[in-house]
């Protein structure tokens, strides 16, 4: 498998979508594992699988009700195996990529934890839009460097279901921070025009006024008392 294919996984009752995904892929430039007439088993099949798993650039789960009604098959090894090798990855490195292809909910799905951390891209009946095809071109582009948040938003420009949790908490926790800057500028500009504010003069209110303080000992200049004896 050429450095930079997708490993497409999918049930084999989800041939016909499965193929259709792929054939757009192809026609959009992009190597996709994909072969119907090569399902089988046997050590050498699985020691192929094992390998392609590990070097492939994107792992694109096919998940249905089809996979949703099989408690066994051999598409839960193979995400398992993809599962498997992001422990050895940085987080934020785009690898896995859930596919719905009708209206299995992402709640309550029987698919590993892993998936259900990612935003889901729906296709249904695995008709693939074109803007699908540019996401997957784009997360294999090795001057990007993408990152996880790549791969929730890989259906951004295609149907796909509600946020997952951790992006409402992300959401709410953006709202709340700004609101809280919101309360804090208005009470900052309260308190600085009440700071600023001149103090009003309250009607009636009492009122010192300083006047000079006159002399009561001194006498005018030329003053002579009288004798009483004079009178």
């Amino acid at each position: 498998m050429p450095a930079g294919a997708v490993f497409l996984s999918y049930a084999s009752e989800d041939a016909p979508a499965a193929e259709r995904i792929a054939t757009a892929l192809r026609n959009g430039g992009i190597e996709v594992w994909f072969d119907r007439e090569e399902l089988r088993s046997g050590d050498a099949w699985d020691r192929r699988i094992r390998e392609q798993i590990h070097d492939c650039r994107l792992f694109i789960a096919v998940i249905s009700a089809h996979t949703e009604a099989r408690d066994e098959g051999y598409f839960r090894r193979e995400w398992k195996l993809a599962v498997d090798r992001t422990h050895d990855m940085d987080e934020r490195k785009a690898f896995l990529v859930p596919v719905v292809i009708d209206a299995t909910s992402e709640r309550g799905a029987h698919v590993p934890q892993k998936f259900r951390e990612l935003q889901w891209t729906r296709l249904p009946g695995g008709e693939t839009s074109a803007a699908f095809v540019q996401r997957v071109r784009r997360l294999l582009s090795p001057e990007n460097s993408p990152v996880a948040d790549n791969v929730r938003s890989a259906g951004s420009a295609v149907a796909s279901s509600a946020p997952g949790p951790r992006g409402l908490i992300r959401r709410k926790g953006v709202l709340y921070g700004a609101i809280a800057a919101a309360v804090l500028l208005a009470l900052g500009y309260f308190g600085l025009e009440r700071f600023h504010r001149p103090q009003a003069t309250v009607p009636g209110a009492a009122s010192i006024a300083v006047l000079p303080l006159a002399n009561a000992r001194s006498k005018p200049r030329g003053w002579r008392r009288s004798s009483p004896h004079l009178e």
